[in-house]
């Protein structure tokens, strides 16, 4: 008989063949890839948006909630998705998660105002976390214990397309389309995966329903929630002193601390941050948080820099993001073969350090640096993030018993989505105090009607400054941008730096040998438990 706190068996199941498999596992990777192209589409529509006659006229802070909000309901909502999947099917919570993510997509088009994209952004991000982990259970359920790695390396492969190809697929729409066009493309997509999960996908679902934990989700939201708006508002004060900003910050930090002693109290959480307490896996996953915090920060003001500074359309400024997208699908498989030859620490010690250097040259770029370097910028950037996430991610992983994989796994996709609301809120609110303390004292003795928008952003200073012919505010505007953007890109390097030396400390090895214990492969892990197990 097991005890309370022992994990639930896993029931044995017959696998389908191998052409269904196949099929099962097209179908998932088409519906995947909605999420993963959203999830850098709306980066190169930033400009647009921010422009009061071809977009919204959005603020930088608005435009922080625009991805803030997708991501914030994706990580509070992931594990959540999970438990509904074991409770009412896989393939039904599939089928909700795209009807909502299309209908939400839909409204996002039609928006009139920022504050309609960021509510309809919300719901797209609660229709991806239905999403993702119930394509991880069904690969789960339709693959042998043996075969699922490679099934996940396919997921994560065309995660990375769906990466290069968010930013491009939205240059496209946005030069011949209206701004709204990157959201409606998601409709037809839907409309097909819809058929597609209906027809083909089983229904699995786990004999041992979990518990929805409606406590956990509540405190996780509100407190990432808060938190955000906290270091959001900082950026449209300009400062951290205002007691809606540190109040919000310390509610946020207040309810995040509960959200972890309510889940320490409950014996099967879907998040589990008992797992942390183990060096290599907390070590491993605040490196990944690292990561996509300084990504998702970088991207903000990058965005900026090409399609306000240097001018660039849409579609253009898509290809020179290109190569990074690129250097990410490039890297991974690299830095695995290496990590065999010498160890994961080694590898991917060295590569954060690089992608550090790579995020800190930014802060050399200015409005007539050679665009060429840009592009060795990103491609240098994204091959060394590349060569982190996927043997990263692989190692925390394998270093838990297999019957702990999928609290793991949980753990593993939160912390990244933290990481990457984080680093939304701490980009713009970085670059958006240092611009207007640069720009401020280009700003004396100009009328209100000029000088608060200017304020606000350097898109609205441009606006404000092609009305009144006024080449040297739009000149002032660039030149604050630039600073802002280099301290930006200083605070991302270091950043990165930190989960540099978080993964060379927490992934040193265990043994006096000095070698550095590999994660064990789950069939050998998956052998070695059923031998172990008594008659």
């Amino acid at each position: 008989m097991s005890s309370p706190l022992s994990p639930p068996m896993s029931p044995v199941v017959s696998t389908p063949p191998p052409a269904r498999q196949r099929l099962i596992l097209g179908v998932l990777v088409f519906a995947q890839l909605l999420i993963w192209l959203d999830g850098t589409i709306l980066t190169t529509a930033f400009e647009t948006l921010s422009d009061p006659v071809r977009g919204l006229g959005a603020t930088p802070g608005e435009l922080q909630w625009a991805t803030g909000a997708y991501t914030l309901a994706f990580a509070g909502l992931m594990f959540t998705g999970g438990a509904l999947g074991d409770r009412f099917g896989h393939r039904n919570v599939l089928l909700t998660g795209m009807a909502l993510f299309g209908v939400a997509s839909a409204l996002a088009a039609y928006a009139t105002t920022p504050g309609q994209l960021i509510a309809a952004r919300a719901v797209m991000g609660a229709g991806a976390a239905l999403l993702v982990p119930a394509t991880m259970a069904v690969v789960s359920w339709t693959f042998e214990p043996a075969q699922r790695p490679a099934a996940f390396g396919t997921l994560s492969s065309f995660a990375g397309v769906g990466l290069a190809a968010g930013p491009i697929l939205a240059g496209v729409l946005l030069a011949r389309f209206w701004w709204g066009s990157v959201f409606l493309v998601n409709v037809p997509v839907v409309v097909l995966g819809l058929g597609f999960i209906a027809r083909y996908v089983p229904n699995s679902r786990s004999p041992q329903v979990r518990r929805l934990d409606p406590a956990g989700l509540l405190l996780s939201t509100g407190g990432l929630g808060v938190l955000a708006y906290g270091l959001i508002r900082a950026g449209q004060d300009a400062s951290f002193a205002e007691p809606r900003v540190w109040g919000s910050t310390l509610v946020g930090i207040a309810l995040i601390a509960a959200f972890v002693v309510v889940e320490l109290r409950i014996a099967h959480p879907s998040f589990d941050p008992r797992l942390l307490a183990q060096r290599r896996f907390a070590a491993g996953n605040l490196t990944l948080m690292t990561v996509f915090l300084a990504m998702t920060a970088a991207s903000f003001y990058l965005a900026f820099y090409l399609q306000g500074v240097r001018g660039y359309s849409a579609l253009d400024a898509s290809l020179l993001a290109l190569p990074g997208a690129l250097g990410v699908v490039v890297g991974a498989p690299v830095a695995v073969r290496l990590a065999r030859r010498t160890s994961v620490r080694l590898v991917c010690s060295i590569a954060l350090t690089v992608a550090a250097v790579a995020m800190g040259s930014f802060a050399l770029f200015g409005a007539t640096t050679p665009i060429a370097w840009y592009a060795v910028a990103v491609l240098v950037q994204g091959t060394a993030i590349g060569m982190v996430i996927a043997p990263v991610t692989g190692a925390v992983l394998g270093s838990l018993p297999l019957e702990r994989s999928g609290a793991g796994s949980a753990v593993n996709s939160t912390l990244r989505q933290t990481g990457s609301v984080l680093g939304i809120a701490a980009g713009g609110t970085i670059t958006s105090i240092v611009y207007r303390r640069s720009i401020d004292g280009s700003l004396a003795g100009l009328p209100d009607p000029v000088r608060e928008p200017a304020r606000v952003s350097a898109e609205l200073a441009r606006h404000v400054a092609a009305a009144t012919h006024d080449t040297r505010l739009a000149a002032a505007a660039d030149s604050a941008f630039l600073h802002a953007m280099h301290v930006g890109a200083l605070w991302t390097a270091g950043f990165t730096l930190i989960g540099a030396v978080v993964l060379a400390v927490g992934l040193r090895p265990e043994h006096p040998t000095g070698r550095e214990r590999e994660p064990v492969p789950e069939e050998k892990r998956a052998a070695r438990a059923t031998s172990a197990t008594p008659s």
